[in-house]
């Protein structure tokens, strides 16, 4: 099972994406004093990955009504994302000032008022979609993050909730009110992909193996991301099962970790058709599909994927 079949539009394919969809400054070329604005924000990238990766998302999220908004809206729904359970308030965009380096990108964040976290209250639609993500900003940030907990506990009970945490740090956020609500949705989730750094984060007394391994002995999929040096993903009882990272040219950083999970959750909808009860054949499929993706970003400008060749 080594490869994503074409297959047809079904319950296998669609993805409720709940989360912020914002607007990134990020450098424009080498100059970093100047910046270009990029619609961005980690569920919105999910949602365009899953588009270009032939799937059929649905983004659950706010959209500003200023030009930034308008830009968003344009980006998702040019990609196939369908919009038709977002709302568009009387509100702005939420900004987010990238600043990537040598050992990743840090951000500093405009979140307070906007219309990136009025998310409407769509918890009667999860039954209808394969599985449902969430995850980052919007699971931490009011109101947007009460609107999130109830459809994951919704989506825990009825299918497949699938988590990245996606940790940030930023002034205007509650350090420990934020793990602890990341922490809580790791722990109704099925399906769990992090990065080494936001394990260390959420767990910090703990080794990220180890709190893979946790996560991993209560029925979950789990999967860490180490950057350029490949996943690991876990599942109860068995062993662990590595992929290196694809090797690329990096131009970029930004999303390669969203295009992951894009990548996963693609494998997983229409591959196995949401069962997370892999064999240690099919778990390397998935990475080896995922690490792909990711690539795919990490090889140029811009967050949207395409589907790997020769996986």
């Amino acid at each position: 099972m080594t490869d994503v079949p074409a297959g047809g539009p079904g319950r296998e394919r669609s993805v409720l994406v709940a989360g912020e969809a914002l607007v990134d400054l990020v450098p424009a070329g080498d100059d970093a004093g100047v910046r270009v604005a990029q619609p961005g924000g980690a569920p919105a990238n999910v949602a365009v990955g899953l588009a270009r990766l032939g799937g059929r998302p649905s983004f659950l999220g706010g959209l500003g009504d200023d030009v930034f908004g308008d830009r968003v809206e344009a980006w998702l729904s040019g990609a196939g994302v369908d919009l038709s359970l977002s709302a568009r308030p009387a509100l702005p965009t939420a900004l987010a000032v990238a600043d990537p380096g040598a050992h990743g990108n840090t951000y500093r964040f405009h979140l307070g008022d906007t219309a990136t976290f009025a998310l409407p209250d769509r918890t009667a639609d999860v039954g209808r979609f394969g599985a449902v993500y969430a995850g980052g900003l919007a699971a931490v940030v009011e109101p947007a993050a009460g609107v999130v907990a109830g459809l994951a506990r919704e989506a825990a009970r009825t299918g497949l909730l699938a988590v990245d945490p996606n940790v940030r740090e930023d002034r205007t956020l509650d350090p420990a009110k934020s793990l602890e609500r990341l922490r809580e949705l790791c722990a109704l989730a099925g399906v769990v992909k992090a990065s080494d750094e936001d394990l260390v984060r959420l767990w910090p007394d703990a080794d990220p193996e180890e709190s893979c391994r946790e996560l991993a002995a209560g029925g979950r999929l789990v999967v860490m991301t180490r950057g350029a040096r490949g996943a690991t993903a876990y599942v109860h009882g068995a062993a662990a099962v590595s992929v290196p990272a694809r090797p690329v040219r990096v131009v970029n950083t930004i999303g390669a970790g969203d295009a992951f999970m894009a990548g996963m959750l693609t494998w997983l909808g229409t591959a196995a058709g949401w069962d997370t009860e892999l064999s240690a054949g099919a778990t390397k499929a998935m990475l080896e599909y995922a690490a792909g993706t990711a690539a795919s970003v990490c090889a140029r400008a811009g967050t949207e994927p395409s589907a790997p060749p020769g996986v």
